[in-house]
């Protein structure tokens, strides 16, 4: 999935990147309010992590022009202020969530979890497509009873291919959520990785789950 951070403190916000790409997250960071609104006006992303008290434009006004122009981003607010009326305007903006520093990162990962899997028909930590399960909290992915190791960016492609599951997605729809902003490798990228999951899911199994769909993209689902 594709995250946007801002946050002004760089220390943190260089700890919360690494943390986050860690966890498989494709992230585009920033240090100000103004940078952030850019990013989130003109590309796509699965949730935004918002400190309130940042430069130029402040969380809550930055929410506030994001859902007056119908930018529906679920948003986690990151701040020290810990006043209720704070957390209440906050949420009444459009924040989905909100978490005062400090924090255990352990904590913020499961809120940004929950946060993303809001309004899709997913409950708990566990995916499944067939008999591939992702568990996004352990970031473990077995294929029926056996274990698949996964690299940082295979596991994120596959938890996007299996939260969309169904859908056709496009290689640009693709790259756009996997692969941030600074991204400047091959066009095929996403060719080569889709190459990876397959040999690693699919090979050896009668039933494939990866599918091409010609002159378009990729889709996840057991075979009919």
């Amino acid at each position: 999935m594709r995250i946007l951070l801002a946050e002004d403190e760089k220390t943190l916000n260089k700890i919360l990147t690494k943390k986050l790409t860690e966890e498989g997250y494709s992230v585009d960071s920033c240090p100000d309010g103004a940078e952030a609104l850019e990013f989130l006006e003109y590309s796509e992303y699965d949730g935004a992590i918002l400190d309130v008290m940042m430069p130029k434009l402040d969380g809550f006004s930055l929410v506030k022009r994001l859902r007056e122009r119908g930018n529906k981003v679920p948003v986690l607010f990151l701040t020290a202020r810990d006043a209720i009326e704070d957390r209440v305007k906050g949420l009444d903006l459009g924040a989905g969530d909100y978490l005062v520093k400090p924090f255990s990162m352990d904590e913020l990962m499961a809120r940004l979890r929950a946060l993303t899997r809001k309004g899709k028909t997913i409950e708990g930590s566990i995916i499944t497509a067939g008999d591939l399960s992702l568990d996004t909290a352990s970031h473990r992915v077995f294929r029926g009873e056996r274990e698949i190791q996964l690299s940082s960016k295979e596991y994120a492609l596959l938890n996007y291919l299996m939260h969309n599951k169904g859908i056709v997605l496009s290689r640009e729809t693709i790259e756009d959520h996997i692969w941030n902003a600074d991204y400047e490798g091959g066009t095929n990228v996403v060719d080569v990785y889709i190459s990876y999951l397959r040999k690693k899911i699919d090979e050896g199994e009668d039933k494939k789950l990866i599918h091409t769909v010609r002159g378009t993209g990729y889709i996840l689902k057991p075979e009919d």
